[in-house]
C-alpha cells in the first residue's frame, strides 16, 4: 500500500499550510526522500514576501537535523537542487482571503496547478486570544475551503484539527463530524459568525479605552477562554478548531474533503531515524528533563489515560493513503 501511496502522489502539485509546524516538515521530509517525483510543493508560511518566506523555510524546514538522512542519500548539493525543483515558497496567511496570497501571479499559478490541499495551519496556544484564535483555526478554515473551490482540479482538502474536539468526556467517543452550531452541551447551540463579531466588539472597545498591548492581550485571552468552557471545551483551541470542522463540514459542496484528528505528537518513532523531536512545546518539557535526569519522579493517577503518540511512518502514510482514496473513491 505505501508504494502505491506514493505512486499515487508521482507528478502531483500539493500546497501544504503551516509548513514551518511539526506534522508539515515530516510529512515534506517523507516526500521529498521518497517521491522526489512530486510535481510540486508549494509551501506557506507566514512572511512579508517571497525572500522571506524562502529564508524562513530553509531556516525552520529544511536546516532541520529531520533532514539528514535525505542529505545523507543525495548529498547537500542535491538537497538544494532537489528544493530549488520541487518546492516553491509562499507568503501566506490562511486568515486572510485567498489565504493571504498578494502576488495575481504566483496565486493564479496555484489554482492553476494544484491538485492536493493539506491544511496544517493553526495556532496551538491553549490559552491564546479570542480574535487570533478565530481567524487563524477557525475562519482559515473556511478560507483554505475557498482557495480549494478556486483550484481548476483539486482532488482533496486535507484538513488537520486535533483529538481533543471532543472535549473532556470520558469512555468511548465516536469519531463522527460536528453539526453546524453543535456543542458539547447539548441545545447550547454556538453561532460561529456571533463568536467573530463579539471578538472584533470587544477589540475595538478595547483599542477606544486606550488599553494597553499587555492588558488587550489579557482581556481577550480571558474572553476566549469564557467563551470555550461556555459550550463545553475546555480551552481555547480546541474550541476553535471544533468551531473550524464546522464550517468545513457545512460548507465543502462538493469538496472531496477528510478531517485528521491526532493527539499530541511528540517525535518520530522510526522513521527517518528514532526520536526526532523539536522546540519545547507541551509536554517536550517533561520528556527533556526526564532524558537529562532532572526529573525524577511525576505524580500521576495511574487510571489517568496519557494521549500521547510518537510521529511514525504509518502516520503520515495514512496522510498520503487519505489523499488517494479521496481521489479513487471521491470522499464526501
Amino acid at each position: 500500500m505505501e508504494a502505491t501511496c506514493l505512486q499515487f502522489l508521482e507528478n502531483k502539485t500539493i500546497l501544504v499550510t503551516g509548513a514551518s509546524g511539526f506534522l508539515a516538515k515530516v510529512l515534506v521530509e517523507r516526500i521529498l526522500r521518497l517521491q522526489p517525483n512530486v510535481k510540486k510543493l508549494y509551501l506557506l508560511v507566514r512572511a512579508s514576501d517571497k525572500k522571506s518566506a524562502e529564508q524562513r523555510l530553509y531556516k525552520e524546514v529544511f536546516k532541520k537535523e529531520l533532514f539528514r538522512v535525505i542529505k545523507r542519500n543525495i548529498g547537500d548539493e542535491g538537497l538544494n537542487t532537489l528544493i530549488s525543483e520541487k518546492v516553491v515558497p509562499v507568503p501566506g496567511d490562511i486568515s486572510l482571503k485567498d489565504i493571504g496570497v498578494h502576488d495575481a501571479n504566483l496565486l493564479q499559478d496555484m489554482m492553476q496547478d494544484i491538485d492536493i490541499i493539506i491544511n496544517s495551519a493553526a495556532t496551538t496556544r491553549f490559552d491564546e486570544r479570542y480574535d487570533v484564535a478565530l481567524g487563524i483555526n477557525t475562519f482559515g478554515a473556511i478560507n483554505v475551503l475557498n482557495f480549494a473551490k478556486k483550484c481548476l482540479k483539486p482532488k482533496l482538502l486535507l484538513h488537520v484539527s486535533t483529538a481533543y474536539v471532543c472535549g473532556e468526556r470520558s469512555g468511548h467517543i465516536l469519531e463522527k463530524p460536528f453539526a453546524m452550531g453543535e456543542t458539547l452541551k447539548g441545545k447550547n447551540k454556538v453561532d460561529i459568525n456571533t463568536e467573530m463579531r463579539l471578538a472584533e466588539q470587544k477589540l475595538k472597545q478595547l483599542i477606544e479605552q486606550g488599553c494597553s498591548k499587555e492588558q488587550t492581550e489579557q482581556v481577550m485571552k480571558d474572553l476566549a477562554l469564557k467563551r470555550a468552557k461556555l459550550y463545553g471545551w475546555p480551552n481555547t483551541y480546541v474550541f476553535t478548531k471544533a468551531m473550524g470542522e464546522m464550517l468545513l463540514g457545512h460548507y465543502r459542496g462538493s469538496m472531496p474533503t477528510v478531517i485528521i484528528r491526532p493527539t499530541i505528537i511528540t517525535s518520530t518513532i522510526s522513521d527517518p531515524f528514532p526520536g526526532w523531536i523539536e522546540g519545547l512545546k507541551t509536554v517536550d518539557s517533561v520528556i527533556l528533563s526526564y532524558g537529562k535526569g532532572m526529573l525524577k519522579c511525576f505524580l500521576v493517577d495511574q487510571k489517568t489515560v496519557c494521549d500521547i503518540q510518537q510521529l511514525n511512518i504509518s502516520m503520515i502514510q495514512e496522510v498520503i493513503q487519505f489523499t488517494m482514496l479521496a481521489h479513487l473513491t471521491k470522499i464526501r
